[in-house]
């Protein structure tokens, strides 16, 4: 038996939206599906599904992405994503596995991006 990462799926109140904030910072395009749902398959990841659910997120993230850019361009990227639509939380982190910054996209989901 193979097991292979097929998707990731977000929950989301706004797929549609969701969609199109990830889409732009990552690349590729966003599709609608007919049932609610949104996807995009950026270049070099596997598939964003967004999954249409009723209820707004709640809680912290149990699981997020780290995005890796070129050393010295997490704030450029910061930027970027806060141009999209996301919002950044709290500064630059610098520790012994590299630098990282925190963030949320539109909905809420916690991401990082990272360098060593």
């Amino acid at each position: 038996m193979r097991i292979r990462l097929q998707q990731i799926v977000i929950d989301s109140r706004e797929p549609a939206r969701l969609v199109r904030f990830w889409a732009a910072l990552l690349g590729g395009e966003p599709v609608d599906r007919a049932d609610g749902w949104a996807y995009v398959v950026a270049p070099g990841f596997p598939p964003l599904t967004f999954q249409l659910v009723p209820e707004a997120k709640a809680g912290k993230n149990r699981l997020h992405l780290d995005l890796e850019v070129d050393p010295g361009e997490i704030p450029a990227a910061v930027e970027q994503a806060a141009e999209l639509g996301a919002t950044p939380v709290g500064g630059l982190v610098v520790d012994e596995s590299g630098r990282f910054h925190v963030l949320t996209d539109p909905e809420g989901n916690e991401f990082c991006f990272v360098s060593d």
